[in-house]
């Protein structure tokens, strides 16, 4: 349907240079799902031309519709769009379409629709809940026990084979269903229920605000805000974007309005860069950011046990952290097609980065807290290029910890 939609609004455009859209989740997806539709359902139309390479259909009238993937939501910056579908809208980076491909939408008054199946309550569940309430949208939900479309004996023995959570989210459009293989769906419902997910404001009286990075050069850099309040931990802002030179993440540090303390860093950003010379801990010493290093052990798995330990302490500003509860609703187990089985490592996609900077807060708290200085202990590097590496960070003189 989405397909025939897409072409059809191509192929009766009147502007000559009408530019549409489909878009998967990742660039391979799009083509197995929908590339052999296209070519056959525009069979019919004379004179059009597909591109094997680019994955492009040309329309007699001027138009031209693209298979996309949005796996990086950068690369679809730059052309404008006089439509665009998106394909499990539910596994497209949330940034996709209010950041990118909304602006360029609108200066054509371009369309957009959103197919998949839900996902938790992500980016697609707001979306959803806010399209209902709104005139301008068209909004249907087809769960398999009222379309008709499966025959009720099939849909019996599907019961029989998958989870209720798993019929629930696949047959049923349930937004509620845990997600299969997800690691803080239990804790994200809990905090949701005991109201830890709400405005959680700054307290500009209160302790210094701490940050936690997940550093990525290509990928993107994630940072978390919390203050500490007491026991509680008050995740209160959650910054990411890609392709951005440090001294842009320190002006973002700067133009908000918190007093800091210290900015926690992967052990990897203790790597001597051989173009600059430095370490990235170095660079942003020099930028006036006070870096302090993590080590984390090897192993995500503990660390994310960890984490879950560390939830019941947690509070999110559901604002200014809905991206960072999107990645930690999404981050889950990479699954294994020949084995039928998850694997022991977490999937590498776009929710990623913000818990793997999450993760990064919860190996903190164990070590700070789990750990005892002796009298007279002194930080000692990791590694001989380690200049600022430490676990614990002693105040300096004057200064508050």
């Amino acid at each position: 349907m989405a397909i025939n939609h897409a072409l059809r609004e191509a192929a009766v455009f009147a502007g000559g240079d009408g530019r549409f859209g489909y878009a998967a989740p990742t660039y391979k997806e799009g083509k197995r799902i929908a590339w052999d539709y296209l070519k056959r359902f525009s069979s019919v139309i004379p004179d059009v031309k597909p591109n094997e390479v680019e994955l492009s259909l040309d329309v007699p009238n001027g138009s031209r519709l693209f298979l996309l993937g949005a796996e990086d939501p950068d690369s679809l910056r730059g052309p404008y769009w006089d439509g665009m579908v998106f394909d499990e809208y539910a596994h497209v980076h949330p940034r996709a379409f209010p950041e990118i491909i909304r602006p360029a939408l609108a200066s054509r008054q371009g369309w957009a629709l959103f197919l998949g199946t839900p996902f938790g309550r992500n980016h697609f569940y707001d979306l959803y809940e806010r399209a209902r309430r709104r005139d301008d949208f068209l909004v249907r939900c087809y769960r398999a026990s009222e379309s008709g479309v499966i025959p009720s004996e099939e849909l019996d023995k599907a019961r029989e084979d998958m989870t209720p959570e798993q019929y629930a989210q696949e047959f049923e459009c349930s937004f509620e269903a845990a997600l299969v293989g997800a690691y803080y769906a239990r804790e994200l419902e809990q905090a949701r229920a005991q109201k830890r997910i709400r405005v959680v404001p700054w307290e500009p009286t209160g302790p210094a605000v701490e940050t936690y990075w997940d550093l990525g050069i290509g990928d993107p850099t994630a940072i978390v805000f919390v203050q500490r309040m007491g026991r509680e931990l008050h995740v209160i802002d959650y910054y990411e974007n890609t392709g951005q030179a440090l001294h842009a993440y320190a002006k973002v540090l700067r133009e908000r309005p918190y007093l800091y303390g210290r900015h926690h860093l992967p052990h990897d950003a203790g790597h001597r860069e051989l173009g600059a010379g430095k370490t990235l801990a170095e660079q942003l010493e020099a930028l006036q950011v006070r870096p302090v290093m993590v080590y984390e052990k090897n192993d995500p798995i503990a660390g994310i046990n960890q984490a879950r330990l560390l939830f019941p302490r947690l509070w999110f500003d559901e604002d200014k952290c809905r991206p960072l509860l999107d990645a930690l609703a999404n981050y889950r187990a990479d699954y294994d097609e020949k084995k039928r089985t998850f694997k022991e490592h977490p999937r590498h996609d776009w929710a990623s980065h913000g818990a793997d900077a999450f993760r990064l807060l919860a190996c903190n708290v164990k070590f700070g807290e789990d750990a005892r200085r002796p009298a007279g202990w002194k930080p000692k590097p990791h590694r001989a290029d380690f200049n600022v590496f430490t676990v614990f960070d002693p105040p300096r003189s004057g200064r508050r910890p």
